[in-house]
């Protein structure tokens, strides 16, 4: 059982006084273009460096929760993972690099080429973690990310910022001028490859166990809904999950495709020309099948899809099948259930895919009867769900991309936190009594930064 010593917590502390550093797609498909074991190099020091710094925030606030929170089981358990990841990461022996080596990583290129600069979400102007919503008066210790666009420090005095190196000074590099990269390179590459895949295997679980804790506080308090405090808390928290393993799955990735064939539309886990329609298409096939799983039925709703078989843009394709995979879910759920799965025939929905100058728009419609107007701001909350008998198995180790057909009401609001992540938003507007219309905007500019808590 690990246990966080007050050592550590020391080193905690210290990490979490330092601001995080965002990236936007644009920037990572830059640096990662021409992968050597150079450029893997300088993304595993990069990673290295903001890794613990991002993990250090999340440990500080999970142990700073509002409403005893933090005493429930599950969540220690997760604040227990955090920790025991952030003391492998500070402790990863360092590389020893011969003289001409270290100077030639040092040494500005020749030719500098810079990243392109990165942009607050422009949906965010609010920041929905931020003092705009009313800061609740809890303690947690977090400053977010101020208007300014800087970051903030989140040491929780708001005073005594650490500065950090801009991101591409420390993490973009000109590798092109070193021919050959000594194998203590590779073995370091590959050393801390192995690390970053025990650390991401050890977090599979973590959206599922914060849902489990939240169950076991409102069962704790006889509580129907979350506090909006808690609410909050845990977009941030979410918000920091998804950066977190977007950043080892992009590098992990490329270490990996540096022993094989790259594809040539791929930089890590960013497709430089995803394929709307095919992504889309493929999210409506899954959804379609579970529900047909789900409900018994030889033949579910019908699915239309209108958009143009040659749209690409640069996206990470695993976010956008769960987004659109997840509100294909919801229509379909609804329209069944408002016809009856014995029904002989379903109004269609409609999938309506439309590249602007900004984004790329997808709305999806259904006749599903809508939602009452009362309703609509709970739909965004977590834990909220119209499904009955709402539980969590105790040995349930599957991660976020694994969902019944709905069941513990992380849908909507995880699926919002995944389009605003690179720049887009979800929105929805409901006709009580008719049907449900969701647009999801898509940064086709991807030149957005992380919003990070």
């Amino acid at each position: 059982m690990f246990r966080i010593s007050s050592s550590l917590w020391e080193r905690i502390h210290h990490f979490a006084s330092f601001p995080q550093t965002g990236v936007s797609l644009q920037q990572m498909v830059l640096f990662g273009q021409n992968p050597s074991q150079g450029t893997l190099l300088r993304g595993s020091q990069f990673l290295l460096e903001e890794l613990p710094v991002r993990l250090a925030h999340r440990v500080k606030e999970l142990d700073q929760l509002p409403h005893n929170l933090s005493d429930m089981p599950s969540i220690n358990k997760v604040k227990n993972w955090y920790a025991q990841s952030f003391e492998e990461l500070i402790n990863f022996p360092p590389i020893r690099l011969p003289p001409d080596i270290r100077a030639a990583l040092l040494a500005p290129p020749q030719d500098p080429v810079s990243l392109p600069e990165s942009f607050p979400n422009p949906s965010l102007h609010y920041q929905y973690y931020s003092d705009d919503y009313g800061t609740p008066q809890t303690g947690l210790g977090i400053v977010s990310t101020p208007k300014n666009g800087k970051n903030g420090n989140g040491n929780g005095n708001g005073n005594s910022q650490k500065m950090r190196i801009p991101m591409e000074r420390r993490y973009y590099a000109n590798m092109s001028h070193v021919k050959e990269w000594p194998p203590e390179v590779r073995e370091y590459n590959r050393s801390f490859t192995k690390t970053l895949e025990a650390i991401k295997k050890r977090h599979d679980p973590t959206v599922t166990t914060v849902a489990q804790g939240v169950l076991e506080w409102k069962r704790s308090r006889n509580a129907r809904n979350i506090n909006l405090d808690v609410q909050h808390w845990l977009d941030r928290f979410y918000m920091s999950r998804i950066g977190i393993r977007f950043l080892i799955g992009q590098l992990h990735t490329d270490i990996a495709l540096n022993t094989l064939q790259p594809h040539p539309d791929y930089v890590g886990i960013i497709c430089t020309r995803a394929n709307v329609h095919d992504i889309v298409q493929e999210a409506i096939e899954n959804a379609r099948f579970v529900c047909e799983e789900h409900y018994s039925m030889f033949k579910g709703p019908p699915v239309q899809l209108i958009c143009p078989k040659d749209l690409h843009f640069a996206y990470v394709p695993g976010h956008l099948s769960h987004i659109c995979f997840e509100l294909l879910k919801n229509s379909l759920r609804a329209v069944v259930e408002r016809f009856g799965p014995e029904a002989e025939s379903f109004p269609p929905i409609k999938v309506i895919v439309v590249e602007g100058k900004e984004d790329i728009t997808i709305k999806i419609s259904d006749e599903g009867g809508g939602i009452p107007r009362s309703a609509i701001p709970l739909i965004w909350t977590y834990m909220y769900t119209t499904m009955e008998g709402q539980n969590i198995d105790q040995d349930f180790t599957d991660s976020d991309f694994k969902a019944p057909m709905a069941g513990f009401g992380y849908g909507l609001p995880l699926s919002r936190l995944y389009a605003r992540y690179f720049g887009g938003d979800l929105r929805l507007i409901s006709m009580d009594g008719f049907g449900t219309d969701v647009y999801i905007h898509l940064n086709r500019l991807s030149s957005s930064r992380e919003p990070l808590p």
